[in-house]
């Protein structure tokens, strides 16, 4: 067995397993969709080398992972402005579909409003805002 198909699991996630992680699936989806989530990372390290990326903009960040006992992708969005966001989705496209809408300029609630898995948002406490 190889390091990526002990760290996935060759059951759950077979096709991340052949591409060589969750950061390359990633970008390979993002090309088949044509979309630019911007900067793509993995750790260097470890497992989460093949289990976790992160989707970079200017806007934040868009952190994902890999469940280990269903096949699912666990999302968290960390905007530069203190905006926080999460959920998880089973679908990969859907994913890179919100990481190309958040760098496009969607806000939380345009997100939740497509992606009905993004279930828990947070906007940032400030003006006129509660920060629910």
């Amino acid at each position: 067995m190889t390091d990526v198909s002990t760290a996935l699991g060759v059951r759950l996630y077979p096709d991340l397993v052949e591409l060589g992680g969750l950061a390359s699936a990633l970008a390979l989806t993002a090309t088949r969709c044509q979309t630019d989530v911007g900067r793509i990372s993995a750790p260097e390290r470890g497992r989460g080398r093949f289990t976790c990326a992160g989707l970079h903009c200017d806007r934040g960040t868009i952190c994902v992972g890999l469940g280990s006992q269903a096949r699912y992708f666990m999302i968290e969005i960390s905007g530069a402005d203190g905006c926080r966001a999460d959920g998880d989705t089973t679908d990969l496209d859907q994913v890179v579909l919100l990481a190309g809408a958040w760098r496009g300029g969607a806000s939380l609630g345009e997100l939740r409003a497509r992606f009905p898995f993004l279930d828990h948002v947070r906007e940032p406490v400030g003006e006129g805002t509660t920060g629910a």
